[in-house]
């Protein structure tokens, strides 16, 4: 990540006071997850009023530009939530957690877990489904 982006990151974080959803901690948690991964690249997009994205790729990977995108979304700060995306054949979903949305991730068919308040059975099958997606991408 560049240090203005990683910049832009921290202050979002930082400035993130409200927390009604209890959702904060399980952002930061799957940030830790993908920074603890190797051979990937982390992209920050802040998009004030509607989202702020995290977007991972694989270094390896050709076919695609990121394997997850981390969404918090803003449309309301004080409620904010997270919805966590993925592309459809880089990931299962044994307990059909997920939505499918026909071409919803950059055109393609992906999936969405959408996690609203803090849970951490909740979370805890996301990173496994972040898991996943890595390794699937580390193959494209």
């Amino acid at each position: 990540m560049s240090k203005s982006n990683n910049q832009s990151m921290d202050t979002f974080i930082s400035e993130w006071q409200t927390d009604l959803n209890a959702i904060k901690n399980d952002f930061l948690s799957l940030k830790t997850n993908l920074e603890n991964k190797s051979n990937i690249i982390i992209e920050f997009n802040a998009r004030p009023g509607v989202s702020y994205s995290l977007r991972a790729a694989h270094k390896s990977q050709q076919k695609r530009v990121l394997f997850v995108m981390v969404d918090v979304i803003d449309d309301d700060p004080e409620n904010r939530w997270l919805s966590v995306c993925f592309y459809g054949e880089m990931i299962s979903d044994p307990e059909e957690k997920g939505d499918l949305i026909p071409g919803g991730l950059l055109g393609e068919d992906g999936y969405c877990f959408d996690h609203e308040t803090g849970s951490e059975s909740d979370i805890l099958y996301i990173q496994q489904r972040i898991d996943e997606a890595y390794l699937a991408a580390e193959k494209e």
